[in-house]
């Protein structure tokens, strides 16, 4: 039986600085102070400048598509986490893009596909897509939708459209767009072809 897909409920509350200098120097001091710079957009408001304390943000981006509940010198605002920038070598966040959502409103975001059980013995099954666009509840996004395979036979394939979503969500993607298609593995005759390299080698130990 597939399992349902877990919802992450918004508790994720941070207390933010307001930041007043900018540029890469500024930046620099802030994550030397194991905080992350970021900026909070949307709604039509002003881009608001601030710093999240480090080591908290690090373990809430273990997953995707967090909503976050900051404390911006007093007054609370949800914002999803749009963007992540990090260093290419070190991984350390280097600057995050955060914007603004308001209780009752949609958003469209990837949510991961998460694969149950294995087909019968002798199949293969290829995730052709690990992500679907959905549409979804601001402060009720989905970590991930489930498929259940246990069984599947070679042949089956299953489609966007397919995939049960969670309650209120709308599918984005491409309704016939391929998820999952389970086949047999081509067989490949490692005799015959040891064979045939064999084979010149053996005439060329002839011709010597």
């Amino acid at each position: 039986m597939a399992e349902k897909p877990g919802v992450k409920e918004v508790s994720n509350h941070l207390v933010t600085e307001v930041r007043e200098s900018f540029g890469k120097g500024a930046a620099r001091k802030i994550r030397a102070l194991g905080k992350i710079p970021a900026v909070i957009y949307g709604h039509g408001t002003v881009p608001q400048h601030v710093t999240l304390p480090g080591h908290e943000v690090a373990l809430i981006l273990r997953k995707s598509n967090q909503v976050l509940e900051l404390d911006i010198q007093g007054k609370v605002t949800l914002a999803l986490v749009k963007d992540v920038q990090k260093d290419p070598v070190r991984q350390i966040i280097e600057h995050i893009d955060l914007i603004v959502i308001r209780k009752g409103e949609k958003v469209q975001v990837e949510v991961s596909v998460h694969v149950i059980g294995e087909p019968v013995a002798g199949t293969t099954a290829e995730l052709d897509n690990r992500t679907l666009l959905l549409e979804v509840d601001a402060t009720s996004i989905p970590e991930s939708v489930s498929i259940d395979i246990e069984g599947a036979e070679a042949g089956t394939h299953i489609l966007a459209k397919d995939v049960t979503l969670p309650a209120g969500a709308t599918l984005i993607t491409e309704a016939d767009a391929l998820v999952l298609a389970v086949s047999v593995p081509a067989e490949q005759d490692l005799g015959e072809e040891a064979e045939a390299e064999a084979a010149p080698a053996a005439a060329t130990e002839a011709a010597e």
